[in-house]
């Protein structure tokens, strides 16, 4: 399968398979949609008709693209045979049942009262509590027994709010490091806040501990302060930023991530990753809200297409930004096409219920966070371990072939097959889609593509 489209001035075409991307001049590009379905004397009289106005595209120079583009299919770098369907339900039997990550969910609860939160402002739909050392401790217990030759295991502190647990957060990171020798172990912790607790001893303490500090932000002032609230009512813009610019400072500006969620009130997001660029932070990530349906914040039809607009305005200006010396992350536009995810990865997807689990307060087990207090999501616990086997052979099954809508979707090599806890929100089943995060996440490739493209041919 190839997938071509033009973006920025550059004709790209993508062949999906390989992974191979070309950037051609327009007629090369003409005769790549045609070669497939079209005789080649066919191609070169159309191709002499629509050019017949540029004395440079000759029918000899027509007959030398022919045959690059026949040496690119012996090369296997177009039109690519799908060869992975076959194998692709057996890749994640090869890692049996190792676990690598945990989501801890180490309190319930939460000092913000942010309408559009998936986690029902930290309750999950249940009831406030925060994880006791006991279970936590457990929960590492689990993980370090049930990782197998892994070395490297990763520990998420969530919420909620994580920072209003915090003398347990670090009572953890103290017992995980004090079993790593003795288990060949090496811990690597994150932390994501929305940063109203942050304080010299949270910033000591994650600078020392902490591989990833991921900070809420929505980027404007008047769009972060319209949902992410006190309980009284009272935007947290304020509090947080001086917060977020001091740990940002002291871990040297790296090491953490500005998360932030745009809704239907802002599908203009690119202003607010602007805006935090403007305060300081380099390493961004602004997501698309995912509600429920009729739902005031849910991004509408009319707002895709303004969000993807918004897309290739902020893939344009991260390479103006490069050229300028001054360049920012973008979170979904991180893309290595040489040494990148290996195809097991790019096929398997991110692990969910099965390498990757979360911990609710007292030690339930889920396939993530974003199934946390769907009851018929539940795995286990972290004393019994893995009970409920049928749902996690049914995690194991998710890959990027295992969803019908996603069988001639050219992307699929790219999202793994998308996230399934998106896919049983807005169907119904973990082997759905969530078509608005497809169409969105499509966008958002071919600007990440583009941008490799422009950085290679120095365009910009």
């Amino acid at each position: 399968m190839i997938h071509q489209y033009k973006l920025n001035g550059y004709n790209i075409v993508l062949d999906t398979c390989s992974g191979s991307v070309h950037a051609v001049d327009e007629v090369a590009y003409d005769m790549i949609a045609l070669y497939t379905d079209t005789p080649v004397e066919d191609i070169i009289a159309q191709m002499k008709e629509k050019y017949a106005h540029r004395e440079d595209v000759t029918e000899e120079d027509l007959r030398y693209v022919i045959e690059d583009i026949e040496t690119l299919k012996k090369m296997g770098k177009l039109y690519t045979l799908d060869t992975y369907a076959d194998i692709a339900g057996n890749l994640k039997q090869k890692s049996g049942n190792v676990v690598k990550a945990l989501c801890l969910h180490v309190a319930h609860t939460c000092n913000l009262n942010c309408s559009y939160c998936f986690a029902s402002q930290g309750k999950y739909h249940g009831d406030r509590a925060l994880m006791s050392f006991e279970v936590g401790k457990q929960a590492l217990d689990f993980l370090v027994a049930n990782s197998g030759t892994r070395r490297n295991l990763e520990v998420d502190f969530f919420g909620g709010e994580p920072l209003m647990n915090w003398d347990v957060c670090k009572q953890l990171v103290a017992y995980a490091r004090s079993i790593e020798k003795e288990h060949n172990k090496n811990f690597r912790f994150t932390l994501t806040t929305n940063g109203v607790l942050i304080d010299e001893d949270v910033i000591e303490f994650a600078n020392k501990e902490m591989s990833n500090v991921v900070l809420s932000l929505d980027g404007r002032k008047e769009i972060h302060d319209r949902l992410r609230v006190n309980y009284a009512g009272k935007g947290s813009y304020d509090t947080i930023v001086p917060k977020f610019k001091k740990l940002v400072d002291s871990r040297g500006g790296k090491g953490y991530y500005m998360r932030g969620t745009f809704t239907h009130a802002n599908p203009d997001f690119t202003n607010d990753v602007f805006h935090m660029a403007d305060l300081g932070f380099t390493e961004l990530s602004m997501e698309p809200v995912v509600c429920a349906p009729g739902d005031p914040a849910g991004l509408t039809a009319e707002d895709l297409e303004v969000v993807k607009e918004q897309y290739e305005i902020l893939a344009k200006d991260m390479l103006r930004r490069k050229a300028e010396g001054k360049p920012i992350t973008f979170y979904h536009y991180m893309l290595d096409l040489t040494e990148g995810p290996c195809i097991y990865k790019r096929i398997s997807g991110c692990g969910s219920g099965t390498e990757y689990m979360a911990v609710t307060p007292w030690g339930d087990l889920y396939p993530c966070h974003q199934f946390v207090g769907e009851e018929d999501y539940k795995l286990g616990d972290i004393w019994n371990g893995v009970t409920n086997t049928e749902l996690r052979e049914k995690f194991r099954s998710c890959n990027a072939y295992a969803r019908k809508d996603c069988e001639n979707c050219w992307a699929k090599l790219y999202c793994s097959g998308g996230c399934a806890a998106n896919a049983f929100h807005a169907s119904g089943t973990i082997l759905g889609t969530y078509e608005p995060g497809c169409e969105l996440f499509r966008k958002r490739i071919e600007c990440a593509i583009m941008m490799q493209v422009a950085e290679k041919t120095v365009k910009y």
